[in-house]
């Protein structure tokens, strides 16, 4: 990929994503620039990542081909502001931020911006992120499989209909939090009964990932795989019924909702 990236913001996700990049050798470092709102963040990540940096947020809307907007929703409408006669011609702009839609990013530029609309998430760090991307009408497909290209330098991605992005958050975006809960409370089952912290959490984690693969893999319905793991009259049954006594499934989903419902309150 030859085109330089920026990334107004250099918060976790940012960082996330740029350790990806970097990692995955898909674009140079010297194509790569950040801009932090303290010189003490923007030093930490240009010389952690070996990236340019800027305290000047317009040096990075003139520099970027593709621009990521890695920043909170509210703060979008002042960002934009402060860089939208900035920006070169064919500029991509990609937001990050729950809520925030293509509509309001062409809004605030007040122009026909070309943008992407995309939801990654953290386990990008590791090169396992996965980001759901939706484009605005004046994106090509040359330029949505560059943005693409992009993201999956650190993990998968999947193109999803503007009106379902609103629900990304809680089944992509957030959900690796739930899954830390998982781990964390597996672990303390099993410290419970003797096994060292750090052993728990190892055979809990990789538990988790090796699930995680059966499905993906396989393609296999989570219900059927489920099933082959519990053997009749079995501990793992005995397991799966507390679990349903408990309302573990309805608990998720309840999570999923409020998340939902929090992300349209952002935007």
């Amino acid at each position: 990929m030859l085109k330089r990236i920026g990334f107004i913001g250099a918060g976790k996700m940012a960082q996330a994503m740029i350790e990806g990049i970097v990692k995955a050798n898909g674009v140079t470092k010297d194509n790569i620039m950040a801009s932090a709102a303290t010189e003490r963040t923007l030093k930490a990540v240009s010389e952690k990542y070996g990236i340019l940096g800027s305290l000047n947020n317009k040096d990075v809307a003139r520099f970027a081909d593709i621009l990521i907007l890695a920043v909170k929703p509210d703060q979008h409408a002042g960002i934009i502001n402060e860089i939208k006669n900035e920006i070169n011609q064919g500029t991509i702009i990609v937001t990050i931020a729950a809520g925030i839609t293509l509509g309001d990013i062409e809004r605030l530029f007040g122009l026909q911006v070309k943008s992407v609309r995309t939801m990654p998430n953290t386990p990008s760090l590791v090169g396992e992120g996965m980001s759901a991307l939706c484009p605005n009408k004046y994106i090509t497909e040359e330029e949505l499989m560059a943005v693409e290209q992009l993201f999956q330098s650190f993990g998968q991605t999947e193109r999803l209909e503007e009106n379902l992005m609103d629900a990304v958050p809680s089944i992509s975006g957030s959900s690796p939090a739930y899954v830390y809960m998982l781990i964390e409370a597996m672990a303390d089952g099993g410290v419970r009964h003797g096994i060292p912290r750090d052993k728990a959490y190892r055979l809990a984690a990789q538990a988790v990932l090796g699930a995680a693969k059966m499905v993906l893999e396989t393609g296999r319905h989570p219900g059927e795989l489920k099933d082959q793991v519990c053997t009749p009259g079995g501990a793992t049954i005995e397991a799966v019924a507390t679990l349903e006594s408990k309302q573990f499934r309805g608990a998720i989903i309840a999570a999923m909702e409020s998340c939902t419902s929090k992300v349209k309150i952002l935007g």
